[in-house]
């Protein structure tokens, strides 16, 4: 078979597949309001099930709730026939997924479910179902055609049930009012978190600022250095940043006696700013580039002024410290 029957092959499965999900606009009713609501109001955990590839999305399903800071975690109903029942608590809520919904290790947990009054949500395509029949709340995924050569294996269907998935969790979070700086404390070290992480979010700022008269000496300077330990103080005159002073500019200075040496000087003037709602990867690209290990920090508004008000310090280390690259 040549390389272009291949391509042919994938395009038409594709295709049909994108036909079929089409099809997930009839889920999108009163059972999926409730679901979302259910949820949003769950006191305990949301505990996903399923078997075989509905297992998979389920694990899938699970993990993107708790990314988004909905607690949740994967239950294998296997494992549950064999003592694991007992990681379900009556605040928790079950959100099991079967496409034919007759899977018959789901028999169970069902039952300690309904014994127990936990409440289940079932996602099945067959209305007449043993997951339908016993879920407090059902929605019904339309059957759709596999888009295989036999028509037989998953494909499909698991493509419509993770597609459901995936939108409960987006109504989810709207109705928690789910942001990227909510996101960014699920997601310290992962490389979206790090993109998202802004100069804000690191930087030193309030009392941890190491500030300087212009008017005081250089042993009073690198002492100020020496305590706040970010290799810098930022010399003011009259409240408005005047320059840096450096640790290897005051011990330069020091070791020459200039003890009484004008910090004007000895300062660099003109430091380099940078907004607070800079990505820290900007930050590092710019410290880089200047060969600096620390950038001043402003308001957005007051970046382009030539008296900026400074709210803050972002250093290398802390850029460096969240794996930003």
């Amino acid at each position: 078979m040549s390389n272009k029957n291949y391509i042919k092959l994938a395009k038409k499965s594709a295709a049909k597949q994108i036909s079929e999900l089409k099809k997930i606009n009839k889920v999108f009713n009163s059972s999926f309001v409730k679901a979302v609501e259910s949820i949003y109001k769950c006191r305990g955990k949301v505990i996903c099930a399923g078997i075989g590839k509905s297992g998979l999305i389920a694990r899938k399903v699970s993990a993107t709730l708790s990314s988004v800071g909905i607690s949740s975690f994967f239950l294998s109903p296997s494992e549950a026939n064999h003592g694991d029942l007992g990681q379900i608590d009556r605040n928790d809520l079950l959100l099991v997924f079967s496409y034919s919904g007759n899977t018959t290790e789901l028999t169970s947990i069902l039952k300690y479910a309904n014994r127990f009054n936990i409440k289940v949500i079932g996602v099945a395509s067959k209305p007449d179902s043993t997951l339908i029949k016993a879920s407090d709340i059902k929605i019904l995924i339309p059957s759709v055609k596999e888009a295989d050569p036999t028509g037989m294996v998953p494909t499909s269907s698991t493509s419509i049930t993770l597609l459901l998935g995936d939108s409960l969790a987006v109504a989810l979070m709207n109705k928690i009012k789910f942001s990227k700086e909510r996101f960014k404390v699920f997601h310290p070290g992962g490389n979206i978190g790090q993109t998202l992480l802004l100069v804000k979010d690191i930087m030193v700022s309030g009392s941890k600022i190491p500030k300087v008269r212009i008017t005081s000496n250089i042993k009073e300077a690198s002492s100020k250095i020496t305590k706040y330990k970010l290799g810098l103080a930022i010399v003011t005159k009259k409240n408005i940043v005047a320059g840096i002073l450096t640790d290897g500019d005051a011990r330069r200075s020091l070791r020459y006696n200039l003890k009484s040496q004008n910090l004007t000087k000895i300062m660099t003037p003109n430091p380099l700013f940078i907004s607070e709602n800079s990505t820290a990867s900007k930050a590092l690209a710019i410290m880089n580039r200047k060969k600096i290990t620390s950038l001043l920090v402003t308001s957005e508004k007051d970046l382009n002024k030539k008296n900026k008000k400074l709210i803050g310090i972002v250093h290398i280390h802390s850029i460096l410290r969240f794996g930003v690259k």
